[in-house]
């Protein structure tokens, strides 16, 4: 799945470490959702999506999915 993570933590000049401390997840799986080798847990989306106060859509593309 396709996703801004990255774009929207360097808007905001976050570490990988920093976001994953924010999120309480590890600082792997910050890499791993930015590379598209891990998909979110739906809290983790919510969570997400909270921090950046976007909605999930506008984070994550599942590739048109339905």
């Amino acid at each position: 799945m396709k996703n801004r993570l990255r774009v929207l933590r360097a808007e905001r000049e976050w570490s990988q470490a920093v976001l994953a401390e924010r999120l309480d997840v590890s600082r792997q799986t910050v890499n791993a959702l930015e590379t598209g080798k891990y998909d979110p847990s739906l809290p983790l989306a919510f969570k997400i999506a909270r921090l950046f106060e976007l909605q999930i859509e506008d984070i994550f593309d599942p590739g048109g999915a339905v």
